[in-house]
Parts: structure tokens; sequence; C-alpha cells
């Protein structure tokens, strides 16, 4: 059997979108630097909008589980059917948007975070 290629590559480039007629955004993981994969662009899109409506914009943030939890009712229930693969996605869009330094990772246990300050 043959085994799964992964779409996913290693660059030290910044992350950049691709056309729209694929549909598909390079986005990185704060925790694998350089590591990249490649996502559906309309899902991300809409968890990203969501993540940086409910998140506060200083400390203290919010934890994983209530990102999770908060994002549910800002998504599309197209994409989103019940709050259907919502957790995966927000911790993908968390990590990247991280990496980009849009969401800032507070050093405090449960692990919480917020948007930096301007």
């Amino acid at each position: 059997m043959p085994s799964k290629k992964r779409t996913s590559t290693r660059t030290s480039a910044p992350a950049k979108r691709t056309s729209e007629a694929n549909k598909k955004i390079t986005v990185e993981n704060v925790n694998v630097p350089g590591y990249t994969t490649r996502l559906d662009a309309v899902m991300y899109g809409a968890m990203r909008r969501a993540i940086l409506k409910v998140l506060p914009a200083k400390s203290p943030g919010l934890t994983q589980s209530q990102i999770r939890s908060a994002v549910i009712p800002h998504l599309p229930r197209a994409l989103f059917p019940g709050g259907a693969k919502a957790a995966w996605w927000a911790k993908a869009v968390q990590l990247d948007l991280e990496a980009k330094r849009l969401l800032t990772r507070e050093p405090s246990k449960p692990l919480r975070w917020h948007r930096p300050g301007r």
C-alpha cells in the first residue's frame, strides 16, 4: 500500500498566500520554525476572523479550551456545522497567528493567548 504524501514543506521563506484559484494558504507553526503547510483558505479565513474577534487585547487571555468554545458562535454554519472540526482549525490557526506575532502566548499554566498590544 503506498504511503500518503504530506503536502508540507520545510522552508525559511515567509508564508505567502497562493492564488485564489486553488484556494489554499500557506501557514506556519510557531513550535516548529521553518515548517509550513497548505490549508484551505476559506476555512482558515473564517477561523482567523473568529479567533481575532474573541481574543482579548491584553492579559489575561483565553486558554485553548476557552478559545475553542468562544469561536463557535462566530463561525459560518455552512463551513463548521455544529462546530465540527472547529477545535482542529482553532489550533492550526492559533499556531500560525502566533508564528506571525498576531497572538501573544502568556507564560502561565494553563497557557493563555491574547492579541498583542499596539
